[in-house]
């Protein structure tokens, strides 16, 4: 205990470092460490700032340190740190371990000598984190990334403030990262384990040669939740339009749409991955195809398989709007549930109706008006009238939120014996607003897609979309299509969406 009073008890102290290996872009980090509040003490911020603030020097940054700071401490480091990016279109990032609390739809750092017993408390001694972002931006930054380990429970009892940090959508050009999801608390660890269980994992993950930043919060994620028995799930928003790699020796570069080639190889191994994981009751299973595939073709069907097999302990917290989404891994479908779509030919504009009613549903599989359409629980389309689909056309993932992407792709048989045509399909969420159909209105995720298919022996044929999401249910609530040159284009529209019984609790 000696020992841990004397480390929370070091003075706050500021230094600047450049690293030899510096990359062909300019990155500069700030690292906040506050572990020695008065009234609430922490065992491993300093240490998780030493080790974050090591690693970053050795991937090409320049380390604006701060540990256990006053309010005045920390605003002259933002001071510092934006006027090394000043005009310089470099990459500014902050991480920040810590006690964080949430006002009003904002998050904020608690410096060391904060006394927070009333929401003015908060806005006046605390440091909002949008200062920060708006610091990068007016420095030109390319861009900025924010990780906040500082998720842990409010011990100051400000009038007003809720439990955990605040969802925020990534402003333009941002990659942020909470060491758990909204609202809810992540574990500081004890001063044994020498890092909190969120750090010691990404400081690791983002060493990691050539890795995609998107794949390295992918692979945190896994192994806290692992770790944590579901207790801790990380949660990030991004809003990146290149690719970023801490890695200095591979630069920042833009996404491509891989070619329709690199996709059939790619599809390939995970499918002969996927096909001997996928009938299994192993979480375990999961999560080792996760980790080799964080960002792969079949990794949103997975990600589901694993939350129905090992439910997250994280409560599930309305953002600013007050949407709840579905639970993780919840079943979207059950008998007798229907779903009445209007369908509005984009030429003609003539209406036909169509009707979904769900005739088969258990945990894995699903069945629309008696094996017309077969999909997972996730609605992944395993046949329909168009084919059967392998491994499965995915159009809504495990989970929402503003900048996330994916891909599907499959190989589409209208029977066992056709060699059948390669799909890909890139989403990408931009919006979370309301949309009304037949149905009502509803506040849904507004989702871009484009894809390209190849029959065997035919050109290419591009389609781009957009369709909403209602999170409640995680229902389409509507779809539209249109090919590139003369094909269809129609607009599907909810018009009624009955549900079957639910399973009490």
């Amino acid at each position: 205990m000696k020992k841990l009073v004397q480390v929370v008890g070091l003075a706050a102290c500021i230094s600047f470092s450049a690293s030899a290996q510096a990359p062909a872009e300019l990155r500069v980090a700030l690292v906040i460490g506050n572990a020695a509040y008065a009234s609430a003490p922490l065992a491993n911020p300093l240490n998780d700032a030493r080790a974050m603030g090591e690693a970053l020097k050795g991937m090409g940054f320049s380390v604006v340190e701060v540990r256990d700071a006053k309010k005045a401490e920390i605003e002259q480091a933002i001071t510092q740190v934006r006027e090394q990016l000043k005009d310089r279109r470099g990459i500014g990032l902050l991480y920040y371990a810590g006690h964080g609390v949430q006002l009003d739809w904002r998050n904020y750092m608690v410096p060391v000598d904060a006394k927070l017993a009333n929401a003015q408390d908060v806005r006046q001694q605390a440091i909002d984190v949008q200062q920060v972002v708006d610091a990068f931006r007016s420095a030109g930054t390319r861009t900025n990334i924010l990780v906040l380990d500082a998720c842990r429970d409010n011990p100051f009892g400000a009038s007003g403030s809720g439990k955990g940090l605040a969802q925020m959508d990534a402003p333009p050009g941002t990659f942020l990262a909470f060491a758990t999801a909204p609202g809810n608390v992540a574990e500081d660890g004890d001063a044994k384990a020498g890092n909190s269980l969120y750090t010691r994992h990404l400081v690791k993950e983002m060493q990691q040669p050539q890795a995609r930043i998107e794949d390295v919060f992918k692979r945190v994620r896994l192994q806290v939740r692992r770790g944590s028995e579901g207790r801790q799930v990380p949660w990030e928003s991004t809003s990146l339009e290149d690719d970023f790699s801490f890695d200095p020796k591979a630069a920042s570069r833009g996404r491509e749409r891989p070619s329709l080639e690199t996709v059939e190889s790619r599809l390939q191994r995970e499918v002969q991955h996927w096909d001997r994981i996928k009938a299994s009751a192993r979480a375990e299973d999961f999560y080792a195809f996760l980790q080799e595939h964080p960002s792969g073709l079949v990794s949103e069907q997975a990600q589901f398989r694993l939350d129905q097999l090992q439910k997250q302990q994280v409560a599930a917290r309305p953002g600013a709007q007050g949407v709840v989404a579905l639970a993780a891994g919840a079943n979207r479908y059950q008998l007798g549930d229907e779903l009445v779509f209007d369908v509005i030919d984009g030429y003609s504009g003539e209406v036909r109706r169509v009707t979904q009613r769900v005739t088969h549903a258990d945990a894995q599989r699903v069945e629309i008006n008696g094996g017309e359409e077969v999909m997972d629980q996730m609605g992944t389309v395993i046949k329909n009238r168009r084919g059967v689909k392998d491994p499965g056309y995915l159009m809504v993932p495990a989970d929402l939120a503003v900048g996330k992407r994916w891909q599907s792709a499959f190989i589409n048989r209208m029977n066992p014996n056709s060699k059948g045509s390669t799909n890909y399909y890139e989403f990408r969420v931009v919006a979370l607003e309301e949309v009304t159909v037949p149905a009502g209105t509803f506040k849904a995720f507004r989702i871009e897609r484009s894809g390209e298919a190849r029959p065997p022996g035919q050109p290419s044929v591009f389609m781009d979309g957009t369709m909403w999401v209602d999170p409640a249910t995680m229902m389409m609530v509507r779809n539209d299509i249109s090919y590139r040159g003369p094909g269809a284009r129609e607009s599907m529209r909810l018009v009624r969406m009955t549900r079957g019984p639910r399973p009490g609790p």
